[in-house]
């Protein structure tokens, strides 16, 4: 039977853009049911509902809502994080650009709940289509009285603001956005304290993703148990988004119940690339560990890919096929972590950059056995010891390339077969 597409289901309705043409099709009835509930009643039904956070770390969402203090002198704010800069991620930017006002609807049940009047949405810098996007619904949403002084008539006030970003990717991690939002250097706070009670200007905050939130628009339409009843269990609910790239045909963004096997995602986009045999694919963006192609029915929710070794995360799918240098893959992501750490701690300074420099070793033809050693050596004093979780990200790729294909590399290494030839990804199909 066909899943009934939910979070994408005005993707291709170009009229859902408006606040007119999106409440033709049911949109901000839930923020209508919402109203009519006490602010507890809220928080209770998204507890209720599973609902984890889509944005990597899959934190309850509506716990995360029940630690914001019910009784402050304080203003309290809801913060969109729509930094969406992992490597490989792409989903959020589909519903920004085609639904913005299922976003708008979550960002203000999400006020409601914990009694914020505002919501900053940080969107990544580069995604200047879809910030304006966001900013045109929130001029209309104004317009037609679902935000100000008078959300659909009630007496709860609500206001949004587009926030854009200046391209760094530390700035995903929650305290660094704060920081960002606040104006200042774009690093990430010690914690505790936690944003809930003190967050962006000091203030009680909730951060959540982007499809978290359009999560909870459908969550209060169609209640807890409905949603509860999409996935695998209980721990596990509700429709999730994987954006596939690589080598597969037909890469984009796909919605499933959560939990899909790796091998019927894969199959839904078409298989591998010229019908090429499967090597390793990341499941969850680039702070993911690498699994092989033994692990093709995985399934990609939280649980099964932490008890695997590796995170659902951005579930940022990207798929690797016959041709790839494992090493070489490895190498692209080091450079990354190493160039977008922040540099405040040590760890992660020194650690991303001492791994890049190994990785590119081996891959150029210049490295050794002891280098492969020293590489395992190194990644533990990265991950696990960060200020942050950029550490933690950054040795994930490395350190499952040594348990997955170490084995693979020290015969290389002996036959001195690095650097491995680069074969251009649309040339694929002229390979032997």
């Amino acid at each position: 039977m066909a899943f009934e597409r939910v979070l994408t289901r005005n993707v291709d309705r170009p009229e859902a853009l408006t606040v007119r043409g999106y409440r033709e099709g049911g949109g901000y009835d839930a923020l209508a049911r919402a109203l009519r509930l006490q602010p507890e009643e809220v928080i209770e039904e998204v507890k209720k509902s599973g609902l984890r956070g889509r944005g990597g770390a899959g934190f309850p969402c509506g716990l995360k809502w029940s630690f914001v203090p019910r009784s402050t002198d304080k203003p309290k704010y809801i913060v969109c994080n729509a930094d969406e800069s992992e490597p490989g991620t792409f989903k959020d930017r589909l519903l920004m650009e085609r639904d913005p006002h299922q976003l708008i609807e979550g960002c203000i049940i999400a006020g409601w709940a914990v009694g914020a009047n505002t919501t900053y949405i940080y969107i990544r810098g580069e995604y200047t289509r879809a910030a304006a996007v966001l900013e045109e619904a929130i001029r209309d949403a104004y317009d037609h009285g679902v935000l100000g002084d008078s959300v659909l008539g009630s007496s709860f006030r609500h206001d949004v603001y587009v926030h854009r970003g200046a391209g760094a990717y530390i700035c995903g991690e929650e305290t660094g956005l704060l920081e960002s939002l606040e104006g200042k250097r774009g690093q990430p706070r010690v914690k505790p304290p936690f944003p809930a009670v003190v967050g962006a200007f000091g203030c009680p905050t909730v951060i959540n993703n982007v499809e978290t939130l359009c999560c909870v628009t459908h969550i209060l339409l169609r209640g807890a148990d409905w949603f509860k009843g999409i996935g695998t269990d209980e721990r596990n609910t509700g429709p999730k988004l994987y954006a596939v790239s690589g080598h597969v045909e037909r890469p984009g963004t796909y919605e499933h119940p959560i939990g899909i096997p790796f091998q019927e995602l894969l199959d839904g986009c078409g298989g591998m690339y010229k019908g090429r045999e499967l090597k390793a694919y990341i499941p969850g963006g680039a702070s993911a560990a690498m699994l092989t192609a033994a692990e093709r029915d995985m399934p990609l929710d939280f649980d099964s890919l932490a008890k695997a070794g590796s995170m659902l995360g951005s579930a940022a799918v990207i798929v690797m096929d016959e041709t790839t240098c494992v090493v070489r893959a490895a190498l692209r992501l080091a450079r990354f972590f190493a160039h977008e750490s922040c540099g405040q701690c040590t760890p992660c300074r020194e650690g991303t950059n001492w791994m890049r420099l190994i990785l590119r070793r081996i891959e150029s033809g210049r490295g050794s056995e002891a280098d492969l050693d020293l590489l395992a050596h190194v990644v533990p004093n990265v991950g696990g010891i960060s200020l942050c979780a950029l550490g933690d990200a950054a040795q994930g790729p490395v350190k499952s390339l040594i348990a997955k294909f170490g084995e693979e590399i020290r015969d290389n290494l002996r036959e001195r077969r690095y650097p491995l030839p680069r074969v251009p990804f649309f040339d694929l199909g002229a390979v032997a």
